[in-house]
């Protein structure tokens, strides 16, 4: 057998190697999306009942999907604080109602001017959803999903606040590239489990949110304490990112007519 024989069979079956390869690897994709889908809805619904407090730990998926159950996922206009309907963003439904892909559409979202933009989130979308924990034909509990920059990553989460729509129940993350150890420690449950009671507003003196995290940890005796949260040990730039994606979403540009709204129970 010559060489160019023996070069061109090589050629061959290296080509048919790797033809077999990629089909093995495309159907495999192909055939796990739907696997991966599904296990990323049902971490974003476990992270919802954490943030309100009604994940129960190693919760099996039948159990995280009964809590969720009672929870009701709406669509609210950013700017007026009202209810809208899923048609009216082209929506399925407001679970099906895709946020982040909306924050990119041009018609369903707006650039924020930088001095607006706190928490370094480039567009704001003008319907946000919002997820209702309801008690006797009555709001209990109103869990708002947040996002923004800290220093690595944008934190993607929820926030949770009492009927009073001021004081909180829970803050998680559940998606952020912030440094183990020290900006993700956002993920501590020490930490988390310091959030709960604490006020977004001192709504006697104003509407603008003035919850934030302190560095170092807060002076109980202080008249601010119920405003501030423990900072993150060595994570300062997201320690500042979170108190901004948090004054930004319970803020003018987030849901601040909402909030408004709901506490005037209208």
């Amino acid at each position: 057998m010559s060489n160019k024989e023996t070069t061109s069979k090589t050629l061959l079956v290296a080509f048919l190697l790797c033809l077999v390869c990629s089909i093995v690897v495309a159907s495999s994709v192909i055939l796990l999306k739907p696997i991966q889908e599904k296990n990323k809805a049902l971490n974003l619904k476990a992270n919802i009942l954490a943030a309100a407090g009604l994940l129960v730990d190693n919760a099996t998926e039948s159990e995280i999907e009964t809590a969720f159950s009672a929870i009701k996922p709406l669509l609210v206009n950013l700017d007026t604080g009202e209810y809208v309907s899923a048609e009216e963003v082209g929506a399925k439904s407001a679970l099906d109602y895709d946020q982040r892909k909306a924050s990119k559409d041009i018609a369903l979202s707006e650039k924020i001017p930088s001095r607006l933009d706190i928490a370094s989130i480039k567009r704001r979308v003008k319907y946000s959803k919002v997820y209702i924990v309801e008690e006797n034909n009555a709001t209990k509990t109103i869990i708002l999903p947040v996002s923004g920059y800290g220093l690595w990553s944008t934190l993607h989460g929820f926030l949770a606040l009492e009927s009073d729509a001021n004081t909180v129940v829970g803050l998680g993350f559940y998606e952020h590239a912030e440094t183990p150890g020290l900006g993700g420690e956002v993920d501590n449950p020490r930490w988390k489990a310091i959030w709960p009671g604490k006020k977004v507003f001192d709504l006697e003196a104003s509407d603008q949110p003035i919850l934030k995290l302190v560095k170092g940890s807060v002076d109980k005796s202080s008249s601010s304490a119920a405003y501030q949260v423990d900072g993150l040990s060595g994570a300062t730039i997201t320690s500042r990112g979170v108190t901004n994606l948090v004054q930004y979403w319970t803020g003018k540009q987030g849901f601040q007519a909402y909030l408004k709204r709901l506490r005037k129970g209208v």
